[in-house]
């Protein structure tokens, strides 16, 4: 009897030893699943923002070229182009100035007569068509002029903070340029300072 009772205290031990360690493995379970989970729901959130991260370099992406259509430099740029252009032909001549020259030679020839001194039919001839040459000279370096100032100054009544491209600025430069020159030369052939007509005497 005193056995069965130590084998029933034993086996009352065992059962209790067996039930702690059922009821630390059941512990260790239950807390099992819990650290999956959080483990997943961070892994979860991770891959949340890596993909609003790849949804937003995409977005920009995709504005890029609508900014690049929009931007106001094209104006700019292609205005500066047409200064520089205006410029030139201030200088080298255009067909507006070449039928304009033709036309006053003509009606030099015909409103002057042939006993008239040989000053006049020179000044009529060759002097007023020179005249109207730089004339129309003039008109084209003054619209270079114009042009290209306005490039230059617009950035100021823009939107603040986006700065004009360099290339922009250089070629509006060069359209003042030319055209402060091109303007100088048909102010001074307008005028006979350089470039007059031959005397006659």
């Amino acid at each position: 009897m005193g056995t069965k009772t130590v084998d029933e205290a034993v086996d009352a031990n065992g059962t209790e030893a067996k039930s702690d360690e059922e009821t630390v493995n059941a512990t260790k379970t239950d807390e099992a699943p819990d650290a999956e989970v959080e483990e997943t729901g961070n892994a979860e959130a991770e891959d949340a923002e890596d993909q609003d991260d790849l949804d937003a370099e995409a977005l920009e992406g995709e504005d890029t070229p609508e900014a690049e259509k929009g931007a106001p430099g094209v104006g700019q740029g292609a205005a500066a182009v047409v200064s520089a252009g205006l410029g030139v032909v201030s200088l080298t001549g255009s067909w507006v100035a070449t039928v304009a020259a033709a036309r006053e030679t003509l009606v030099g020839q015909l409103g002057t007569s042939s006993t008239a001194s040989v000053a006049k039919q020179v000044k009529e001839v060759y002097g007023d068509a020179w005249a109207t040459t730089a004339l129309v000279g003039g008109l084209f370096a003054l619209a270079a002029l114009i042009v290209g100032v306005v490039v230059l100054v617009r950035p100021a009544f823009g939107a603040p903070g986006k700065p004009q491209a360099a290339w922009i600025k250089s070629v509006a430069w060069a359209g003042v340029s030319l055209g402060v020159i091109g303007l100088v030369l048909a102010v001074a052939k307008y005028s006979d300072i350089i470039l007059g007509l031959p005397s006659t005497s």
